[in-house]
């Protein structure tokens, strides 16, 4: 791999392959070895094949949307906008790609909505 837009189009493609149920698709972008990481819950699974099963197991009928890609020669970060049902959530994703073109290391940050504290309403509007 050594352009920006190759990079770009693994992480769309990565997207879109997941958002397609597309197993084949997406295993083809996977290194074998992958690491994939959840920070919010401290899990990390190791290698393609638990990977997959992960998200051929996810629990509801999900589906995302890329809101935004930002990608270099060998990183892709994604926000994505994540739906089950009429929940939605952002979620930020960070790809790392090998030499070969495979996505070597996902990580997932799910990041849960809450209220702000009190005693900022006079520098921040809501929205």
């Amino acid at each position: 791999m050594d352009t920006t837009e190759e990079t770009r189009r693994t992480a769309l493609d990565y997207v879109e392959s997941l958002e397609r149920r597309d197993w084949p698709r997406w295993e083809a972008l996977i290194a074998e070895d992958v690491v994939y990481e959840l920070p919010q819950s401290r899990e990390r699974i190791r290698g393609r094949a638990k990977f997959l099963q992960f998200n051929v197991e996810y629990p509801g009928d999900w589906h995302l949307d890329v809101r935004r890609v930002v990608a270099d020669r060998r990183n892709a970060a994604l926000w994505l906008d994540v739906r089950v049902g009429d929940d939605h959530v952002d979620a930020c994703v960070w790809l790392e790609i090998g030499t070969d073109g495979a996505i070597t290391k996902v990580t997932d940050y799910w990041p849960e909505a809450y209220d702000p504290p009190a005693g900022r309403e006079h520098l921040a509007e809501r929205y």
